[in-house]
């Protein structure tokens, strides 16, 4: 041991024991931290799925794959973290003894490929990140970039020692081999014993790449150590906690169903609720829960929720990233007020210190922060234009790959602010006054519900107090009883489970809200008491019928979100079915049979709440190709459809700031040059009419290009007489050569695609 070794290891062994000093008592104080948030024992178990979860998440990179030409990088950085801290710790004894290594494993050549593997893995993989990130900088223009608001430095710091830690592995490998020391086959040092025939044979070398093996780590120890907030470095650890306690133990998003108003870590009874006692949403950091409080430490600022939510696309204020680390630097700044037991009321006044002196020792920032508004316009942390810009379409949480849960701390931010503050778009008022009084947000009458009946020349049964042998309940919703659109879709369905035979029922004006609107605007109190009133009604329809054979067929998405996830809290246990789902199972069963092909050219939107809320992607295509159209997917599809932007009650409410989001996607669907635009939901057939409306008046579309519901095209093919030229050639029906009639020839009907170009290299 000369010294050099002793030089550079007594370096390396007291500032490590700073570094790691530092390091331990962060953590500690990030416990401390993260208890500030209300209770939630809604993430305690179960421990098993839970753990699973957490294994197929971060091993297999279930999620961060979603981004293909990022996720095999990141593996190989993510291992190079978690097996490569051997590496790390095997340096302490290098330093000192260059010939050291751990015992047994050092000549075990499967153990050195497997650090030889980790050395390349973790240089290629952070020079790998360091140019995805350069390729999508936000130079670019018109905000295609997902790194616009992230901080660089922090990830160009957390990269550069991810590159200097592989190369002080692969080094002292390399070092090894060249003073012939542990030596391994060229099959496990396929990197190391090359290199090694260009270095000296120096004691000294392999002490000076420990060295730097140390030093990377003990700088990146003391950096992440001061700065809490540095997500991106910190989510190497928080990942694992954020995403074993998320919010669905069956390893599904935050999605479907929102989050329960909760007080005291309870769901929140509101006949019960105290004013005084408990809380009411959030409206200060404090309130959010522990979980949520983990999520603001956990992001990574990689800009995948940014890149798909749709009013960041159109120029809105809204970025869910960037929503995230406001409420993260926010939370971390106003803690040391908070650990020092600060409270203040709604009036903004200190309940929580007293005495003459009551702010003493607290920072001053931390009491600066503590007198922010979490939202508000003059000040507050979270501008109001940014938490009513959501439209809760979920492709935030979708995307996320450390599984925060956006939506949910949006309603909560919502719900204070309508419930407590009364502070909210003025366009709600109207909505709200007409849930409450008419049933509807259009506010008309209960008896005009059944309307959309008079002009078919079949009946349309209505219960009259007892189902009978009616199999399913029509749950028709309010869009499909009141909008002349939507009503098109309400009567093809009607039409078609009567050509099939289909037994079921409407309730006609026992109908009301599902309460949708209200509750993803925040009014939590007006949609338990539509939700209730609804529960009541139904469960007194299906008296006497077991769970299984309480079926409801629903025509709208997000009637079919809230009765399938949101109405079994309140008692309301049903078999609930998306009308495109029933109408497939009967194409297949043959129960209706195409005739004649709907020879057009269709495009399929995804509605929201449908799609990645409820995970039904195949049924309604399968609905277009059963029709006879051809399908042109839009760029955006799948779990990565855009919004058309009615979602989080924004049906009601006026887009005054940036592109208009239904006007974006119906761009992006006329790129794919159709003749119908199909969907299957009646909010967004709605928002695309107007959006294809618009365009139209600006001729940017042909006149002939329409919105359908999928139903509409299969009632099209079902009801339509096959062409004479079809008749006298003899050529088989649609449901007898489906793979013929899905290839022909696939003409434009536009000639000039309109489509919103989309960023490159992100996928």
């Amino acid at each position: 041991m000369g010294a050099v070794q002793l030089t550079l290891g007594g370096i390396s062994v007291l500032l490590g024991i700073v570094a790691w000093g530092m390091f331990i008592a962060t953590i500690a104080r990030f416990v401390r931290v993260i208890k500030l948030g209300q209770p939630d024992a809604t993430r305690n178990g179960p421990f098993v799925p839970r753990m699973i979860t957490l294994v197929k998440e971060f091993a297999a990179h279930t999620r961060m794959a979603k981004f293909r030409q990022v996720a095999p990088w990141h593996w190989l950085v993510m291992w190079g973290f978690l097996i490569g801290s051997l590496a790390l710790f095997e340096a302490y004894g290098e330093v000192f003894v260059p010939t050291w290594g751990w015992p047994i494993l050092e000549d075990w050549s499967l153990w050195s490929l497997l650090m030889e593997l980790l050395g390349v893995g973790t240089v290629v993989g952070g020079v790998a990140l360091a140019i995805i990130r350069q390729l999508n900088h936000p130079r670019r223009a018109d905000r295609l970039s997902r790194f616009a608001g992230s901080n660089f430095k922090w990830a160009y710091f957390v990269e550069a020692v991810v590159i200097v830690e592989g190369i002080g592995i692969i080094g002292v490998r390399a070092g090894k081999a060249a003073m012939h020391v542990h030596e391994t086959p060229t099959w496990a040092a396929f990197v190391s014993n090359p290199l090694s025939e260009l270095l000296p044979s120096s004691a000294a070398l392999v002490s000076v790449f420990a060295f730097i093996k140390l030093m990377s780590a003990t700088v990146w120890l003391i950096v992440v150590a001061r700065t809490m907030t540095m997500g991106i470095a910190w989510h190497r650890f928080s990942a694992f906690f954020n995403i074993y306690f998320k919010r669905e133990a069956d390893g599904g998003v935050a999605l479907g169903a929102v989050k329960p108003m909760m007080s005291k870590g309870k769901v929140l009874d509101l006949e019960e609720a105290d004013p005084d006692e408990d809380t009411f949403g959030v409206g200060a950091i404090e309130d959010f829960s522990w979980k949520g409080w983990l999520d603001f430490s956990t992001c990574t600022e990689c800009g995948r929720c940014q890149s798909q939510c749709p009013a960041w696309n159109t120029g809105k204020p809204l970025s869910p990233k960037l929503l995230i680390t406001q409420l993260r630097d926010h939370a971390y700044a106003k803690a040391p007020y908070l650990l020092a037991g600060g409270k203040r009321d709604m009036a903004g006044d200190e309940v929580g210190l007293s005495g003459d002196n009551m702010y003493a020792g607290i920072d001053v920032l931390a009491i600066a922060e503590s007198q922010k508004a979490l939202v508000g316009d003059d000040g507050g942390v979270i501008d109001p234009d940014v938490l009513w810009s959501c439209t809760s379409c979920g492709a935030c949480v979708e995307q996320c790959p450390v599984d925060i849960e956006h939506v949910d701390h949006i309603v909560d931010m919502r719900r204070y602010q309508v419930m407590i503050e009364s502070s909210f778009p003025t366009e709600l008022n109207g909505m709200f006054k007409n849930l409450e009084n008419k049933g509807n947000p259009w506010g008309q009458n209960a008896k005009d519900r059944l309307q959309w009946t008079e002009d078919l020349d079949f009946e349309v049964p209505v219960f009259d107090g007892d189902l009978g042998d009616a199999e399913y309940l029509f749950w028709v919703g309010c869009a499909g009883a009141f909008e002349d659109r939507a009503k098109k879709t309400t009567r093809a369905v009607a039409e078609l489970l009567h050509i099939a035979g289909v037994k079921y029922t409407v309730l006609g004006s026992e109908e009301s809200c599902t309460g949708d609107p209200a509750r993803r605007a925040g009014n939590e109190f007006l949609f338990q008491m539509l939700a209730q009133q609804n529960v009541e009604v139904l469960n007194s329809v299906f008296e006497g019928r077991e769970r299984k054979a309480r079926k409801v067929v629903v025509t709208c998405a997000h009637c079919f979100n809230t009765l399938a996830n949101e109405y079994p809290e309140l008692g309301g246990q049903f078999d609930v079915v998306h009308h495109t789902q029933l109408l497939n199972r009967l194409v297949r069963e043959k129960h209706l049979t195409p005739v004649a092909p709907v020879a057009e050219d269709v495009t399929y939107h995804d509605p929201c709440y449908l799609g990645r809320h409820n995970k039904v992607y195949d049924a309604p295509r399968e609905l277009v190709g059963a029709s006879g159209a051809q399908l042109r997917e839009m760029p955006r599809h799948g779990d990565r459809s855009m919004c058309c932007g009615a979602g989080g009650a924004r049906m009601w409410m006026e887009e005054k700031i940036g592109k208009r989001i239904n006007v974006e996607r119906v761009d992006e669907a006329l790129g794919t040059a159709p003749s119908k635009i199909a969907t299957g939901c009646p909010f967004c057939r709605v928002m695309l009419t107007d959006g294809v409306t618009s365009r139209q008046s600006d001729g940017l579309a042909s006149e002939k290009v329409e919105v359908v519901d999928v139903a509409q095209l299969l009632l099209t093919a079902v009801k339509r007489k096959p062409e004479p030229a079809l008749v006298a050639s003899g050529a088989p029906s649609l449901d007898e050569s489906d793979a013929e009639l899905s290839a022909k020839p696939d003409v434009p009907t536009d000639e000039k695609p309109t489509g919103t170009p989309l960023p490159e290299g992100d996928d």
